[in-house]
């Protein structure tokens, strides 16, 4: 008789054993996932890998480097990570039957002694095992979305201050050389000034115009200090490692920009966040089934006993123990079950609209941003230089005075700096538009960090 009660215990065990963890936690999906969608190779791990950021900071960094740099070392990933096991933690629960509970009692009276003894399992635990894990596992692909879009979030934000950085090395530089032309301005009007070949407004003017350029380098020493901190934030440097190097200049502007396709389908099959909406939609309607089976019998214990009475042939047999619904029929929890489920209906369509909307505004501002940086790199820099090219030789020819040219200096160092940052705007429009159909925009803004 002891084999029926042995079957069912080793057929307990047998399934709460089935549930363990996996090698590498999820993370090999959630590289493979960041890979597909950065557009470079993507090996995520929970510590970082210090000969390899070695050997990347060994040389100027690029978009690229910077990109995988921050996603081996930043450290707010890491925390993304680390929640990813968690939710891996909570998935191998699942699996596991609660302990068995032992109970033994024993009554002295006056006859003699009666012992009781009993071991008990959650049967309801057991019967439910299935639909808990099946919920558990969609949580758990689901955190691995968010742990990929952590990722993929990380690498656009990345890009932006890289872009920015390197800006503003290009932009303080040129500052730097408009300062000392300033300066030579300045120190020839004072001397025309001083013998009388100019006027002291004219002296004045000139002067003005090098205090402008002394305080626009400071400025751009500010903003190329602080853009350069923001991207080593990101990258989790500290130490020796803030010491890297970046490139004096932007990247040129592509030949032609590619063809759009259709973006808003291939946002619609790429983006992290539509398809984590559609996975916590599923998740949420086998929640509301388990609700379902659950909310009449919430609690259900099964076990063997056995008794023992002094001069008495021992007793064996099985207890259950039942939760009777008699004041909860679990009306409320089902009707919550189905009011999250409506809610999470509700959010995938809005997630999916506003993905949609999100892919026109920004491939709009890409090539907005193209348009603009070949304009200025077609059009305005080399008629800037024609006109600096024949106000030189006029003056040269003694047919332009050196108010001229003066002028002429200043208007340039307007258009120079438009250049850049059109440059820099374009290559930021490109971050922001891949970023909008991977999901991990930032709204557009190219100074978020």
């Amino acid at each position: 008789m002891a084999y029926p009660k042995m079957s069912a215990l080793a057929l307990a065990l047998l399934l709460s054993g089935c549930a363990s963890f996996s090698q590498d936690g999820g993370l090999q999906e959630v590289s493979a996932l960041t890979s597909a969608r950065v557009g470079q190779s993507a090996t995520l791990a929970r510590q970082a890998d210090d000969a390899q950021l070695t050997q990347l900071l060994s040389q100027p960094l690029s978009a690229d480097s910077a990109v995988q740099i921050a996603l081996l070392n930043n450290r707010s990933l890491k925390i993304a990570l680390a929640e990813l096991g968690a939710s891996e933690a909570d998935l191998v629960q699942a699996g596991r039957l609660r302990n068995p509970g032992l109970s033994f009692g024993r009554v002295h009276g006056g006859d003699g002694n009666e012992i009781d003894r009993s071991v008990s399992f959650d049967l309801a635990g057991l019967l439910t095992m299935p639909m808990r894990v099946k919920i558990e596992k969609g949580r758990f692909e689901q955190a691995k979305l968010q742990a990929a879009s952590s990722a993929v979030q990380l690498a656009a934000d990345t890009r932006r201050a890289y872009f920015n950085a390197v800006a503003s090395v290009q932009t303080e530089k040129f500052m730097q050389q408009a300062r000392v032309s300033a300066e030579a301005g300045a120190e020839l009007a004072g001397r025309m000034q001083q013998v009388g070949n100019w006027s002291r407004l004219d002296q004045a003017r000139q002067q003005v115009f090098y205090a402008d350029a002394v305080s626009e380098l400071a400025r751009a020493r500010h903003q190329a200090t602080a853009a350069r901190e923001r991207l080593t934030r990101l990258l989790g440097l500290w130490g020796a490692q803030t010491n890297f190097s970046l490139p004096d200049r932007l990247p040129d502007l592509p030949a032609k920009l590619p063809e759009a396709g259709n973006i808003e389908a291939q946002a619609m099959e790429q983006r992290l966040d539509v398809q984590s909406a559609k996975m916590d939609a599923h998740a949420t309607a086998d929640a509301l089934g388990l609700s379902k089976v659950t909310s009449l019998v919430n609690v259900l214990d099964a076990g063997y006993t056995n008794k023992s009475v002094n001069g008495a042939p021992r007793e064996n047999g099985y207890e259950v123990a039942l939760e009777l619904p008699l004041f909860d029929w679990g009306t409320a929890r089902n009707a919550k079950a189905q009011a999250l489920y409506e809610q999470s209906l509700q959010r995938t369509a809005d997630t999916a609209i506003r993905a949609r909307s999100e892919v026109r505004v920004s491939y709009s501002g890409y090539r907005t941003a193209y348009d603009l940086a070949r304009h200025y790199r077609d059009e305005v820099v080399p008629l800037r230089k024609t006109i600096s090219h024949e106000v030189l030789l006029r003056y040269n020819g003694m047919l332009a005075s050196v108010f001229e040219l003066l002028a002429d200096a200043r208007e340039q160092v307007m258009s120079v700096n438009g250049a850049i940052e059109a440059q820099r705007d374009f290559w930021i429009a490109q971050t922001e538009l891949q970023a909008a159909i991977n999901g991990a925009g930032n709204s557009g803004n190219p100074n978020k960090e």
